[in-house]
């Protein structure tokens, strides 16, 4: 865990600076929470370093979008906002909506296309480059611009007939 605890603050930092500004969860939390769901995890083979960073940010989104489901949860006849996937959503207010209908769209997108769905999950809520990206899913860095391409365009239209 020393080894690599330097990493995975350097992406909970990355989760969190999309979050509101008034989340309770701090990136050490963050960090431990998905380490406490990582433990549990018997059946998965670790592949290589790229691999558990993968798993480790996997698990920061789902315990990002748990915590915006309870958020939610609370929450009484609020309106939810259209969402776009771009930059506008890291800079709104208002996350936790956007980031569960993405993750809405997203899981519906790994039914139609698991690659995709993993390029959005590696690329958006990881922060891996392209090069990164491939070296994880073992493929070029062209299918993954490819991948990503499509997969924002897929994305945007089934948000767009959500809102």
């Amino acid at each position: 865990m020393p080894l690599v605890y330097t990493e995975l603050r350097r992406l909970a930092k990355a989760h969190m600076a999309r979050e509101r500004p008034d989340h309770t969860l701090q990136s050490t939390a963050l960090v431990h929470e998905a380490y406490l769901r990582l433990v549990d995890i018997t059946q998965v083979r670790w592949e290589d370093r790229a691999h558990f960073f993968a798993m480790c940010a996997q698990m920061m989104r789902r315990i990002l979008v748990d915590k915006a489901r309870e958020r939610r949860s609370l929450k009484r006849g609020s309106d939810l906002p259209p969402l776009q996937l771009d930059e506008a959503l890291l800079l709104s207010p208002e996350r936790a909506p956007d980031l569960i209908r993405l993750d809405d769209a997203l899981s519906a997108l790994e039914q139609f296309d698991p690659r995709k769905s993993r390029v959005v999950e590696l690329r958006f809520f990881s922060g891996l480059s392209v090069e990164e990206t491939a070296t994880v899913l073992r493929i070029s860095p062209d299918t993954v611009m490819r991948d990503w391409k499509l997969a924002k365009s897929w994305l945007l239209r089934e948000l767009a007939g959500k809102s």
